[in-house]
């Protein structure tokens, strides 16, 4: 009965879990190979949670043109359907 092997490429290493060997079944955790564990930003070299439009909160923000410590936008008045007094 022939083991399986690691789904990595030229890795020769008995399967462990996930289809990886011990050594990349860490990397895997770790969200060093290309299939990461968790969704994360889609931004180069950041591991950040994935929170909106593929980036974390810090990107999107940056995107959005969000400042930091911005006060939101004030709600608009509401509407009357009254008729001014003549």
């Amino acid at each position: 009965m022939e083991t399986e092997k690691c789904k990595v490429e030229n890795c020769k290493r008995p399967y462990r879990a996930k289809g990886y060997c011990n050594v990349h079944y860490k990397k895997w955790r770790q969200g060093d190979l290309p299939h990461r564990r968790f969704k994360t930003c889609h931004q180069e070299n950041c591991r950040k949670p994935m929170v909106k439009l593929g980036l974390c909160e810090e990107h999107y923000k940056a995107k959005a043109g969000v400042k930091e410590g911005a006060a939101a936008p004030a709600p608009a008045a509401p509407a009357t359907d009254a008729a001014p007094a003549a």
